[in-house]
């Protein structure tokens, strides 16, 4: 509907000769919603993507899908997929209500203050070449509400200046079927996270 789904699209399509992926679609309607078994909800403005899909009609069926089938939302995404969210426009702005995390929106200031840092990550495998994260615009998730919620990247102290980051913002989490990032993984040429969705999804 808006964002960044293009370049999904072309990370997942590298992948579809090794992680068996059948298709690739980009999802506008409720019948495509409908067709599909895994879904990515872009970065890009989280309330463009939530008014945009109130006025298609899908947005019902959206906050049903990602309580039952694998879900990734990446920095808007994430904001869309939350319980709570702080920071947010005036009058607030409708949220799936699906992943019990309080997320902090434009966590880390204007697009001029956009940044990327490189970070091992055991949670994508045991390659020994780090993650370079890319941050644009993004949330951080400033408290896991439920014990359920897999804390699975924090960013080095001091990043996002706050109290929360004493102990390093989170910035990736799971939660059952869903997967939730602050950052933009499809901006790079690395496709690891895209695979770790693509198995988490294969697996549930």
């Amino acid at each position: 509907l808006q964002g960044a789904f293009i370049e999904h699209v072309h990370a997942l399509n590298s992948l579809r000769d090794t992680e068996h992926i059948d298709k690739v679609v980009e999802v506008r309607t409720k019948a495509e919603l409908d067709s599909i078994d895994a879904l990515i909800i872009p970065g890009g403005e989280s309330t463009a993507i939530a008014l945009i899909a109130e006025r298609c009609g899908i947005l019902d069926s959206l906050q049903d899908f990602v309580q039952r089938k694998p879900t990734w939302g990446t920095c808007a995404g994430l904001i869309l997929l939350a319980k709570n969210a702080i920071h947010t426009k005036k009058g607030g702005q409708r949220l799936l209500d699906a992943l019990p995390v309080t997320v902090s929106r434009n966590q880390f200031g204007r697009q001029v203050d956009s940044f990327t840092i490189k970070l091992d990550s055991p949670c994508l495998g045991s390659e020994s070449v780090p993650f370079e994260y890319v941050f644009i615009r993004a949330p951080a998730i400033v408290s896991i509400d439920d014990p359920e919620v897999e804390p699975l990247v924090r960013l080095p102290p001091g990043h996002g200046q706050t109290e929360a980051s004493e102990n390093g913002l989170l910035v990736a989490v799971k939660y059952r079927n869903m997967l939730g990032t602050s950052f933009h993984p499809e901006l790079t040429s690395d496709n690891r996270w895209h695979r770790y969705f693509v198995r988490m999804a294969l697996g549930g």
